[in-house]
């Protein structure tokens, strides 16, 4: 299983496709397919059929799967798409933007 640089909770800017520059929280990272759903963005539409959680079915709006390459994270600091560095100091290992050098919590 690889690892990739977006975790649940982080903020990320989309860098490509139809909401390129708009910026959200992820909710849930797919490690296997390499992608991430992100909070209001990326918007498709679904057909459902009547249920318990739904009874009227119809047509539903929800978020689909993004590619992580079309993610990067928002630097703390200047509010900009940064890249990453890990940084290990004792046991813990911190990812720190490389813009402003500002540790991601």
């Amino acid at each position: 299983m690889s690892k990739l640089h977006i975790k649940k909770d982080d903020t990320v800017i989309i860098l490509a496709g139809k909401d390129k520059g708009k910026t959200g929280k992820v909710l849930k990272v797919f490690l296997d397919e390499n992608r991430a759903i992100v909070e209001g963005l990326n918007m498709v539409s679904k057909s459902a059929k009547p249920s318990a959680k739904n009874p009227q079915g119809g047509i539903v709006k929800l978020e689909a799967p993004i590619h992580v390459s079309n993610l990067s994270l928002i630097d703390p600091k200047s509010g900009k798409a940064t890249r990453i560095s890990v940084k290990h100091d004792g046991k813990n290992v911190v990812r720190v933007a490389k813009k402003s050098g500002e540790e991601i919590k």
